[in-house]
């Protein structure tokens, strides 16, 4: 099975603390790197991490605030200063291209290679992105600003022909792409040998949703659904449910009821807010609800 891992490399919220950088996350599919929202600091974890900033094609900004954007003009900056010649594609908010066109003009001039704006409605569910394995669409979600969510994809796999079949029926290499797509295999004297019988089923495709800052929305399971894993915002805990509510974000009890009514496989929690010095009782709130829930911190590696 290919690898499809999450890398966490801050998990914080507004407020800058020591404890947490600001939102940023990479997800790594088939040899490419995505990364979901650019706060302060992140070209810096991307170097801790180890991760390459040449495989680094896709950025993806739930909204703009500054805590989910601040890191991107310098990550930008640093692609240059590292003589990168391909392009990079961003994803956001149309009103983050103009922010973009000013900072590049002031500080990112020759950068030697191009930059591609890709507006998002955030009010609607759609793919932005689509490869031959994966796909990434829009979650939209319920802020002070515009702000969407990003719901990554795999593509269902061709069966596995058994190696045994091969063997058995002696078949050519010529046929193994054909009998992958579904075709039977008739040999030299006529006899047809069922599909069924040569092919294993891959592994069911699996899915990432990363749920940035939103109120409690009810209405995501529907799109959430049996998704394989699920980051949702977890900025409060019970006893801050009023500040949720002003501030349009979640509690992590709240999260939890998402992932329980998406039929999710886990849950990961982080936005955290800065009044938590110990973020357990965020987590004990989540597992009261949802058993399968885990904090996020710096560095994690989590396979999706």
């Amino acid at each position: 099975m290919e690898p499809f891992r999450l890398h966490i490399l801050g998990c914080g919220s507004a407020l800058p603390t020591v404890r947490h950088f600001p939102t940023t996350q990479v997800v790594e599919c088939r040899g490419k790197l995505y990364m979901i929202d650019c706060g302060e600091g992140a070209q810096l974890q991307m170097r801790r991490a180890g991760l390459s900033f040449s495989k680094m094609g896709h950025i993806f900004i739930s909204h703009l605030h500054g805590d989910h954007c601040f890191g991107l003009i310098g990550m930008l900056s640093t692609f240059g200063l590292l003589g990168r010649t391909s392009k990079v594609n961003i994803y956001g908010d149309a009103a983050l291209e103009e922010i973009l066109h000013i900072q590049l003009k002031w500080f990112c001039r020759d950068l030697g290679y191009e930059v591609v704006f890709h507006a998002v409605d955030t009010t609607k569910q759609y793919v932005v992105y689509e490869d031959r394995s994966l796909t990434v669409e829009t979650i939209p979600l319920d802020h002070r600003l515009p702000c969407c969510g990003y719901l990554f994809k795999e593509k269902q796999g061709l069966p596995h022909i058994r190696r045994e079949m091969i063997d058995c029926y002696d078949i050519p290499v010529s046929q193994i792409l054909n009998i992958k797509n579904g075709q039977d295999y008739v040999q030299h004297d006529g006899t047809v040998v069922p599909n069924e019988r040569l092919v294993v089923l891959a592994a069911p495709p699996r899915s990432y949703a990363y749920v940035s800052d939103t109120k409690y929305k009810p209405q995501l399971t529907e799109q959430l659904q049996n998704v394989t894993t699920l980051y949702h915002e977890a900025t409060y805990g019970d006893d801050n449910l009023a500040m949720s509510e002003k501030y349009f974000h979640s509690t992590a009890r709240q999260a939890a009821q998402i992932a329980l009514g998406a039929n999710a496989g886990k849950l990961l929690l982080g936005h955290y807010s800065s009044r938590y010095t110990d973020e357990k009782v965020l987590l004990q709130q989540a597992k009261e609800v949802f058993e399968n829930a885990r904090l996020t911190k710096e560095f994690d590696i989590i396979d999706i």
